[in-house]
């Protein structure tokens, strides 16, 4: 199996979540979202980035306006609707459960390991010295 792929799918998962995230702090140019996303090193293609706000704006989660540029064209920039809030509330909730669910079973494992480790500990003790057993 591949790490790479897993992990890829993992975050395709989580994606519209992580874009409600940048733009819930406020109005958001797609180049920025894609920055704020390399930096929490959850890489976005524009090409990836484009359809989904697609997507979110055409579920009317997501709303837009042009701002003129400086340096070239006027850009679109992007900010999060009153039902894109309730959306990202919901998707927030779903997220947290999810990843306490993950972390519950991952330290039930870890424990479990350490049980064993220390079950083994205490034998080898015990087959190296049986004089501890009287007492």
């Amino acid at each position: 199996m591949n790490i790479d792929n897993t992990a890829s799918q993992m975050r395709k998962g989580v994606l519209e979540f992580c874009i409600l995230s940048v733009i819930k702090q406020g109005e958001a140019y797609p180049s920025d979202i894609i920055d704020k996303m390399r930096t929490a090193n959850l890489n976005i293609l524009e090409g990836t980035l484009y359809p989904l706000l697609t997507r979110l704006k055409n579920a009317e989660f997501l709303t837009y306006r042009w701002i003129e540029s400086n340096s070239g064209p006027p850009r679109k920039y992007f900010s999060l609707t009153e039902k894109g809030g309730a959306f990202y509330k919901e998707l927030e909730a779903t997220w947290n459960e999810l990843a306490n669910a993950v972390k519950a079973l991952s330290d039930a494992e870890q424990e479990h390991t350490a049980e064993q480790e220390l079950s083994a500990e205490q034998d080898q003790l015990l087959n190296n010295n049986p004089e501890s057993l009287q007492d």
